[in-house]
């Protein structure tokens, strides 16, 4: 049996869809726009659980910090003197102004600019102007009020509960299944984050299946087999393998590998380094196929950033693995592409924000530079034809879901993922069972 790279477990004949269930699963639409349903979530879900805050490169050096925020949580990372890396909330203890905003470097100490309390870069708390105002009032009682921090492949991660389960227990077999990519040799070189009129959730499901690439992507569909793209579902995570390079068996092989490699090349040539419109090489060696090409011109970019890919074959390189973690973040990465993103709650229901972070695969070893970190509206973001596709969708997508006559939304086997992260989301909100998803398999009785 043919196994695919990364995920020995699985046959490259599978496709997205796995064992249909009995019915559809249903899930209630007012989950995506209800005020009520939001606060449930700030209050009960957000506090508990892990999220990709920034990356490593952000916070590298001693007196680096990234102010990281989620709906009215905000949690700061710091470098310490020590080299240690710390969370706190970002909260001074007087009269809870934040301490830091955004992100930089070369602090030394952590001091409110409202009335200047002043902590170490370890959190215990060092200066009180006119302290005999406050009585007897002790230092060592007043420390910074923790988070949780740790790190995973150059990724850090935060969560408001000190008592959280393990980081890499939370990531289930990803760090298992993804080992042989070594992506901790990526750097990010940029963040963007884009305001876009849509909940959390309709941001993140966009990322979560691959219905919609025959609808929305048709130039991605002429290279990209988004049939045989085989599914697995953990418990916090999910994974899709998804084979490019070779047409969606929807065009019943109408497509010649000249139009294959365009329709590459059109929409990530620049994975490649490749510009757009450039030509299949006419050099090829006989039973040359078109993602032997892509991996040749692959491994030729790399290595004219110092990067050996030697040791990674065509599949490695052009069989794209995505992973979902709950609530809100997805990686996508082969041997040398590495982007991830994340969404969060906006001002309302009805608002959030994708954030991406863009990466770069270096020699192992290669020195941390601080990202440059972007924000804009959706109308500005034209981040490549794919995800450019996806946000314009979004706010449409969000406006549907209101409709009075919407009461569910009605999910195929297909949109698993999507399905595990309402699963999760019913799990950490402790819903009655009145207020779950029906149908599909089991979905009501989790």
């Amino acid at each position: 049996m043919t196994t695919t790279a990364g995920n020995p477990a699985r046959t490259r004949d599978e496709d997205a869809i796995g064992d249909p269930p009995a019915s559809p699963t249903l899930v209630p639409a007012e989950r995506y726009y209800s005020p009520e349903f939001a606060a449930l979530e700030i209050e009960q879900m957000w506090p508990k659980v892990w999220q990709i805050a920034c990356m490593v490169d952000h916070v590298a050096q001693p007196g680096d910090y990234f102010e990281y925020r989620c709906g009215p949580y905000g949690i700061l990372v710091v470098r310490g003197d020590d080299g240690v890396l710390r969370a706190f909330q970002n909260s001074c203890r007087h009269r809870g102004n934040s301490l830091c905003v955004g992100s930089g470097s070369g602090l030394r100490e952590l001091k409110c600019g409202y009335h200047g309390w002043t902590w170490d870069l370890a959190g215990s708390l060092k200066r009180v102007p006119n302290r005999k105002g406050f009585g007897s009032l002790h230092m060592s009682e007043f420390p910074l009020l923790p988070a949780n921090v740790d790190t995973f492949a150059g990724m850090v991660f935060v969560s408001l509960d000190v008592d959280a389960m393990p980081l890499l227990e939370y990531l289930d077999a990803i760090p298992d299944d993804i080992a042989w990519c070594h992506i901790e040799d990526f750097r990010c070189y940029a963040t963007l984050t884009v305001d876009v009129e849509a909940n959390w959730k309709t941001i993140a499901d966009g990322y979560s299946e691959t219905y919609h690439i025959q609808t929305l992507h048709p130039e991605l569909l002429r290279c990209v087999d988004d049939i045989h793209a085989p599914q697995q579902i953990w418990v916090h995570a999910g994974k899709s393998d998804q084979p490019y390079g070779v047409p969606s068996p929807r065009f019943e092989g109408a497509l010649s590998d000249e139009e294959v490699w365009d329709a590459y090349v059109y929409t990530q040539g620049m994975l490649m380094g490749t510009a757009e419109g450039t030509p299949i090489p006419d050099n090829r060696q006989p039973g040359q196929t078109v993602p032997d090409l892509i991996a040749e011109r692959t491994r030729e970019f790399a290595a004219a950033r110092g990067v050996d890919l030697s040791w990674a074959d065509t599949d490695r390189v052009t069989r794209l693995h995505q992973y979902n973690v709950f609530p809100n973040m997805t990686f996508l990465v082969n041997a040398d592409h590495l982007t991830i993103m994340t969404s969060r709650p906006g001002a309302d229901p009805d608002h959030g924000e994708l954030t991406m972070f863009l990466m770069t695969r270096m020699a192992p070893g290669a020195p941390y530079n601080k990202p440059t970190d972007m924000r804009m509206s959706a109308d500005q973001a034209e981040p490549g034809i794919v995800l450019t596709q996806d946000i314009k969708v979004l706010p449409g997508l969000q406006r549907g879901l209101h409709q009075p006559g919407l009461t569910h939304l009605v999910l195929s086997n297909e949109e698993r993922r999507v399905i595990n992260m309402h699963r999760n989301l019913e799990r950490y909100l402790d819903l009655p069972k009145s207020a779950r998803m029906t149908g599909g398999q089991g979905a009501s009785q989790v």
